[in-house]
C-alpha cells in the first residue's frame, strides 16, 4: 500500500458563517468551532457551575449559553459587560437575542456539548461520593490537618487551660464539671 503525507492532501478548514440582524447590527455565527473550543466551553461551564462538589443546574444553563455566544459570534464583550454574567445572560434571554442566536447555531454541536456536560457532571458526582474520592480528599488534607494539630500542641499553655477549668468550675457553682 502506498503512503500519502497528510500535508499533501491539502485539507483546509472551511469556516462557514451565517448571520442575522439584531438592532441593525449584523451578528455572524460560525457554523463549526474547533474541538479545542468545544472542550473549553464544556469544561469552563462545569468549572463555573460547581458549588460544594455539586453542579448547580441554573449555573450550568447560564454559563453554557453565555460561552456559546462568546465563542460562536463576532460580538466582543468588554470586562464591564462580563462583570455580572447573570445580568448579561438575563439581558440576552429576555430581549429575545438568545432565542434568535440559537436558531443559527449548529444544532449537532449544541447537543453534543450539552450531552457531554451532563455526562461529565454525573460522573463527577458519582466519583465525589465514592470511597476513592473520600480517601483522596483525606490524603490531600492530611498534611494541612497534621500541621494545624501540631500548632495546637505547640501553642498549648497549661496555665490557660487551668484558668478555663477554674472558670467553668466557678460558673457551675463550685462543683466539678
Amino acid at each position: 500500500m502506498a503512503t500519502i503525507n497528510y500535508k499533501d492532501l491539502d485539507i483546509n478548514k472551511i469556516i462557514v458563517t451565517n448571520s442575522f440582524t439584531w438592532n441593525e447590527k449584523e451578528i455572524e455565527v460560525v457554523n463549526c468551532i474547533s474541538s479545542d473550543d468545544k472542550y473549553d466551553i464544556v469544561m469552563i461551564t462545569l468549572q463555573n457551575s460547581e458549588e460544594d462538589g455539586i453542579y448547580n443546574p441554573i449555573k450550568l444553563d447560564i454559563y453554557f449559553h453565555l460561552y456559546l455566544v462568546y465563542t460562536y459570534t463576532n460580538i466582543v464583550f468588554s470586562d464591564e459587560d462580563r462583570a455580572d454574567e447573570f445580568a448579561l445572560y438575563d439581558a440576552l434571554l429576555t430581549s429575545g437575542f438568545m432565542e434568535e442566536f440559537l436558531k443559527h447555531i449548529n444544532i449537532r454541536d449544541y447537543t453534543e456539548m450539552q450531552d457531554e456536560i451532563e455526562k461529565i457532571a454525573k460522573m463527577k458526582m458519582r466519583y465525589n461520593v465514592s470511597a476513592a474520592s473520600i480517601m483522596k480528599k483525606f490524603v490531600d488534607d492530611l498534611p494541612a490537618n497534621a500541621e494545624a494539630a501540631q500548632q495546637i500542641v505547640d501553642n498549648f499553655d497549661p496555665s490557660k487551660y487551668q484558668a478555663v477549668v477554674d472558670f467553668a468550675k466557678a460558673a457551675n457553682g463550685g462543683r466539678n464539671i
